[in-house]
């Protein structure tokens, strides 16, 4: 991992970890075990699982590019500008979807979205683009501006029994309060943009996951029903949250609690 990057994560950590203060019960062990993660994120064994299978079922950078006709040079800031409209797909889609589609033409099942192999595997390409600033374009097109309408519109509708909603957990009112030991961070463009950090391990899950992965999780946390992966609503939300992160380093993979 870049020393950059590895800086950046650090800053990011130290904030949320010291952001309520004597409110945030969290051990100093705990705290040491996260900075000592930093150094060494079990993510990157998925990562490095992940590069060898994009070998394997993608053909490597130089297909890669080919299949979504820019040039190597360019292809890690244009990774950097997912979740993307692109024609052959006639819809937005985020890496994952992307890489679906280049593994049927190569002749091989996909993997399911939901699945370690897929995560694995779209952590490595974005990674790719490693110290590139995400550079989303909601403007690009019409497509592009009816994902990010519907992201918000997803992001803000309350669900469920409870009435819930993401931004229950994420409006300027409640961000900083702590819901588990863990303050409620803030996802817009005022936070620290942690779109452009995910795909990243979660300690609490022992695994790798994706932005939308965790997206289900906060869903099944507040009893609402799950969005499915590669959805149109859940691509929506993963433009609108990217979004916030415009113009912010990506730093694959991140490390989340």
């Amino acid at each position: 991992m870049k020393a950059g990057i590895k800086i950046a994560l650090l800053l990011s950590l130290i904030s949320s970890l010291s952001f309520s203060g004597e409110q945030f019960a969290m051990s100093d062990s705990d705290r040491a075990m996260y900075a000592e993660m930093l150094e060494n994120n079990p993510a990157d064994m998925m990562v490095a699982n992940g590069e060898e299978l994009f070998g394997e079922y993608c053909n490597g950078e130089a297909d890669l590019a080919k299949f979504l006709n820019v040039s190597e040079e360019d292809l890690p800031a244009y990774l950097a500008g997912f979740p993307r409209y692109l024609k052959e797909f006639k819809q937005v889609v985020g890496i994952d979807q992307m890489l679906q589609g280049l593994m049927q033409k190569n002749g091989h099942k996909p993997f399911e979205l939901k699945s370690s192999d897929m995560f694995d595997m779209s952590s490595y390409v974005k990674s790719l683009a490693n110290g590139e600033k995400s550079n989303i374009d909601i403007n690009a097109n019409e497509h592009m501006k009816k994902a990010y309408n519907l992201g918000e519109k997803t992001f803000i509708t309350k669900r469920g029994g409870r009435g819930l909603s993401c931004m229950s957990c994420h409006a300027d009112s409640v961000i900083g309060s702590v819901l588990r030991t863990q303050p409620l961070p803030d996802l817009s463009s005022k936070g620290n943009a942690p779109a452009a950090t995910w795909p990243a391990y979660r300690m609490t899950k022992s695994s790798l996951r994706t932005l939308q992965r965790r997206f289900q999780g906060c869903m099944n946390n507040a009893l609402l029903k799950v969005i499915p992966l590669g959805s149109p609503e859940m691509v929506g939300l993963e433009v609108y949250l990217t979004h916030q992160a415009k113009g912010t380093e990506i730093a694959i993979p991140g490390l989340k609690r």
